[in-house]
């Protein structure tokens, strides 16, 4: 049985993501959205002021849901740099929602340095049975709530830097962002 869905409208607000610096494209079958940063970067390191150690970006997504069905989320993918001296860390963070539900699922990613200039790519994966779930057949927005965060405090001379070039959201099972359906 094949289970169509479609995503029905996207935006982006943070400090992450100030106006004008994310752009989100939807694919022409509306199953598939790329967010593209260019402002969602943490630093921390002498000289840089506190408010530049954490950034957060919270992308909507609007989702149309056919009747008689519900999804979780099972896995999305980040992409992005780090560069941190020794004992700074880097963290990546999301926390995955459907507007008007109380479940949340959470997923966070750690490095610590020394590393001296890596790309990177995480991925999210939820436990089938401990997956957010949208509400049965009725359209939904999605909001995924990303921060990226260094910290400084086990070596306060060093130095670090992380970003978040792209999020990339498929619809679709056997794409980067992966749901996994519920007949409800």
């Amino acid at each position: 049985m094949l289970i169509t869905t479609s995503t029905t409208s996207s935006g982006v607000i943070g400090s992450g993501c100030p106006l004008g610096t994310a752009y989100s494209v939807l694919n022409p079958e509306r199953t598939a959205v790329t967010v593209t940063f260019s402002n969602f970067y943490a630093s921390a390191g002498p000289g840089i002021p506190i408010t530049e150690n954490r950034k957060n970006c919270q992308v909507t997504l609007g989702v149309h849901i056919p009747n008689g069905f519900s999804f979780g989320i099972a896995t999305i993918d980040y992409r992005g740099f780090y560069q941190l001296d020794a004992k700074v860390t880097a963290t990546q963070q999301a926390i995955y929602f459907f507007q008007g539900q109380l479940q949340q699922a959470t997923a966070r990613s750690t490095v610590t340095g020394p590393i001296s200039g890596k790309e990177y790519l995480y991925r999210d994966k939820f436990d089938l049975f401990a997956v957010t779930l949208s509400p049965c057949g009725d359209d939904t927005v999605l909001n995924i709530n990303s921060a990226v965060q260094v910290s400084n405090s086990a070596n306060k001379q060093g130095s670090g830097y992380i970003s978040t070039d792209s999020i990339n959201t498929h619809l679709d099972l056997k794409q980067t962002f992966a749901l996994s359906w519920y007949k409800c």
